[in-house]
């Protein structure tokens, strides 16, 4: 039952990034319906949870050569993947593609080092 904790943590940290790259990123738009968000940071979650994990395997090699940048380009993929996947997002050119993935990156960071530290000394 552990992983049904990180599950939803993990969708309420994409669901924050969704939110704040919607906000501060020219071409990054994101329909202003909640109930559309919600849906978007539930795809996000499924893809980054079930496509994730075996794409990294799988590109493992190329990851380890780069000493773990390779994993921004698979994040991109990613966020690419929702961009197609969901009607709710929409990313207008390579560039808030970039910037989306580097903030996304960052708040999972942040929140996921933040909530280990929390715990840990609790």
């Amino acid at each position: 039952m552990k992983w049904l904790g990180h599950l939803i943590f993990s969708y309420f940290s994409y669901l924050l990034a969704l939110i704040l790259a919607g906000n501060f990123i020219a071409g990054f738009t994101i329909t202003s319906n909640f109930t559309d968000l919600l849906i978007a940071a539930g795809t996000f979650t499924l893809i980054n949870w079930l496509l994730r994990p075996l794409i990294k395997a799988l590109l493992s090699p190329i990851i380890f050569l780069t000493l773990g940048l390779f994993t921004l380009v698979i994040n991109a993929g990613m966020l690419y993947l929702l961009d197609i996947l969901s009607l709710n997002v929409t990313l207008s050119g390579t560039e808030p593609l970039i910037y989306g993935t580097l903030l996304i990156t960052g708040v999972n960071i942040v929140l996921h080092f933040s909530a280990k530290t929390l715990f840990k000394n609790s």
